[in-house]
């Protein structure tokens, strides 16, 4: 019976570094002792495996190989007089700066993919333009007017109720959207021209009312069933029906 044939698997590095900080924490060794003849020696033979199996060493690795046996043969070399040392005689405090910088900028990477990756669950809000054309295609029933038009029309009358009445009591309000929705088109078929936005709100009786008063208007505007529109800056805004809808 054959014997199957011994398979040899290396891991995939992107670069020399992290080869490197690999084979120290494989070692468990302190990046700021680094052993160089040992690493130098491991490093080697990971280079000689990939040659084994015919794969590409990208000239990075060898430039690396190169600098280690460049800190092993200085360190081989006669120590010189103590005050003769300087710090980067022998190449390994370059080399510490180098793999603390590589790991720096590897932890920032790894913080900006997970920022990318819970970026990505959030679908961004269109804005003001892009909302209108989806929602009333060729036909805008606001006629120029901003939401923010609206919200200040609005406040304007609800600055008109008495005090008292602003006082909110916490009493189950039985009037809905769907009820106002019947009562502006109603008002609107009855008055056969525009009406003042503020005269919508007349017949409100508390702020939640004026407040699904609002909501239907918006809701009427969507469904292009009334026109908003204004005629001169800053004037009255208008509301009228649009014939020939629901």
């Amino acid at each position: 019976m054959n014997q199957p044939a011994h398979q040899l698997r290396l891991e995939v590095f992107e670069g020399p570094f992290e080869l490197l900080i690999h084979l120290i924490d494989k070692n468990q060794l302190d990046i700021y002792d680094i052993p160089i003849a040992e690493i130098t020696r491991q490093y080697l033979e990971y280079l000689q495996a990939m040659e084994e199996l015919d794969l590409e060493i990208a000239s990075s690795f060898l430039v690396m190989a190169a600098r280690l046996l460049l800190i092993k043969a200085r360190l081989l070399l006669p120590v010189p007089p103590a005050d003769e040392l300087t710090a980067e005689d022998d190449g390994r405090q370059e080399l510490v700066h180098d793999l603390l910088e590589y790991l720096r900028f590897k932890e920032a990477a790894k913080i900006l993919d997970q920022c990318f990756r819970q970026e990505g669950q959030y679908v961004a809000r269109p804005n003001e333009e892009a909302l209108y054309t989806e929602l009333f295609a060729e036909e805008n029933p606001l006629d120029g007017k901003t939401l923010l038009d609206l919200a200040n029309a609005f406040q304007e009358a609800l600055n008109r109720l008495p005090q008292a009445e602003r006082v909110m009591n916490i009493v189950r309000e039985e009037v809905t959207i769907n009820d106002k929705i019947k009562e502006i088109s109603k008002k609107l078929t009855q008055a056969e021209r525009s009406l003042p936005f503020r005269e919508i709100f007349t017949l409100c009786r508390s702020k939640i009312e004026m407040v699904i008063t609002f909501l239907a208007l918006l809701e009427l505007a969507r469904q292009k069933r009334i026109r908003i529109s204004q005629r001169n800056a800053f004037g009255e805004i208008y509301i009228r029906q649009v014939t020939g809808n629901r």
